[in-house]
């Protein structure tokens, strides 16, 4: 009996995803937004990245616009509905900095939404369009360490529509890493679930300038 219930407490802990799941059943979208410089300083250098390229001009692009479930998450998902042509990935290099992004986040998470390819990078286009995104970043010229909380302050002063329980911020590296808007799926800002209010806590979080 002991064994049967650590094995239990487990499975509670285990990450709540899920693979090769029938496309379209999802309650609601997370809309993932990077920071390009802090990604490019992290990662995105050292793979050669062309996202990365000095004069290019990247500041928050969109990671990917993920299917969620009140508790976890589909990716992977099956769908007869054919994969994106170079053209329809290439397109959305200019939100989403290259276009094996664009592709990679359609295989993972845009074939669980239940929409073609071009509806789903419409829609991806839709949502990242329907935010703000804060000047003041921009305007930085060096480096600095700021608490991951001024990001967030920032977004919610630019975006009145959105409250601390619409979004997150993450950190990865010692680097501000994401923020992560929840929206239904008429890109609506909602709560988000518990899965993905796990906000980062740094006070001396590295935030790197557009170069």
């Amino acid at each position: 009996m002991r064994g049967w219930i650590t094995a239990a407490l487990i499975g509670l802990a285990a990450p709540a995803w899920a693979e090769g799941e029938p496309a379209g059943d999802f309650d609601y979208y997370v809309m993932s937004l990077s920071w390009s410089p802090n990604w490019c300083a992290l990662e995105g250098r050292a793979k050669d990245s062309p996202q990365c390229d000095r004069g290019r001009g990247f500041g928050w692009v969109l990671h990917g616009l993920w299917p969620q479930n009140e508790r976890g998450w589909p990716s992977f998902c099956r769908t007869g509905l054919r994969d994106p042509s170079r053209g329809e990935t290439a397109q959305m290099a200019d939100i989403m900095g290259t276009s094996g992004l664009a592709w990679y986040q359609w295989k993972k998470h845009g074939r669980c939404a239940g929409l073609s390819a071009s509806d789903y990078y419409a829609t991806a286009r839709e949502a990242y369009g329907s935010v703000t995104r804060p000047e003041v970043f921009r305007r930085l010229k060096d480096p600095i360490t700021l608490p991951a909380s001024v990001v967030e302050e920032a977004w919610l002063k630019d975006n009145p529509d959105l409250t601390a329980e619409m979004l997150t911020v993450t950190c990865k590296g010692g680097h501000i890493q994401e923020v992560r808007i929840c929206l239904t799926k008429t890109l609506e800002p909602r709560s988000c679930g518990a899965d993905v209010s796990r906000d980062c806590r740094m006070q001396d979080a590295a935030f790197e300038p557009i170069r």
